[in-house]
């Protein structure tokens, strides 16, 4: 199955509807003058056409009903069919997705696939979508609306090195170690209703941008460093400059020595 055979299907069908339903309004218009004007004979006649023109646009309505009827929602998606096209649109469109079938990443957004539902979430947010294509351009769009958006990396750097501290007095490190990025992300939102508005991906795509701007450095001086780790649970999946993945785990915030001297 494909939508967009349905979407073909359905185009001309609706372009009747549009042409009944202006062709409805104009006839309307006309019986009302003639009605103001008394014009019975044109009134008798403009009724007649608009009844004719109602039971045209019924018929077109019907159409469409039918269609819709012979698309079966559920193999559609039970089939993994909406999964495959889905996935050509993001290669076709530049897209960049991980993960398999029913969760997939489109960095930052996260996309869920409710089978039995014939559902679509993005992130949190339940998405009423049965067209591939018209999916992958939301998120597309979405991507550029964030990149657009203003960051100071700067500023979020110094966050970062505040929860970082807090982190290591707290876990009981040492200052300078090496800390799970994910585990600082819990310092930054500590409470659950924080993390419904600054979840794990919208953290992972501050800190891709935090990686592109190349701040090594807090406002106070201190240095930061990212780190890798074999752990993959512990990883965090952002994007380069370049459309890139690249892992990130561990961070950690040090004086530099030869800044004291």
């Amino acid at each position: 199955m494909n939508y967009e055979n349905l979407y073909q299907t359905l185009q001309p069908q609706e372009k009747s509807v549009k042409d009944g339903l202006s062709s409805l309004q104009k006839l309307f218009k006309a019986v009302l003058r003639e009605t103001e004007s008394g014009d019975i004979k044109s009134l008798s006649r403009d009724i007649g056409s608009m009844a004719d023109a109602a039971l045209a646009l019924s018929s077109a309505l019907e159409e469409i009903k039918d269609s819709l009827g012979s698309f079966d929602t559920k193999a559609y998606f039970e089939s993994g069919d909406f999964a495959a096209q889905m996935l050509a649109a993001c290669e076709e469109k530049g897209v960049d997705v991980r993960g398999d079938f029913p969760v997939y990443e489109m960095f930052p957004y996260r996309v869920r696939l409710d089978t039995e539902n014939q559902d679509v979430y993005l992130d949190r947010k339940k998405v009423q979508c049965m067209r591939p294509q018209s999916l992958v351009s939301t998120v597309q769009s979405g991507q550029e609306k964030l990149n657009k958006a203003s960051f100071n990396a700067l500023t979020f750097a110094s966050e970062l090195a505040d929860a970082y501290e807090l982190a290591v007095l707290k876990l009981k490190k040492n200052p300078g170690s090496d800390l799970y990025l994910t585990s600082l992300y819990k310092f930054l939102a500590p409470m659950s209703r924080f993390r419904k508005d600054y979840d794990q991906q919208s953290f992972a795509f501050d800190l891709a941008r935090l990686y592109i701007s190349g701040i090594n450095e807090t406002k106070n001086g201190k240095k930061l460093q990212f780190g890798p780790s074999r752990n993959s649970n512990k990883c965090i999946r952002i994007l380069d400059a370049d459309g890139k993945e690249v892992f990130l785990a561990t961070i950690r915030f040090y004086q530099d020595p030869a800044s004291e001297l």
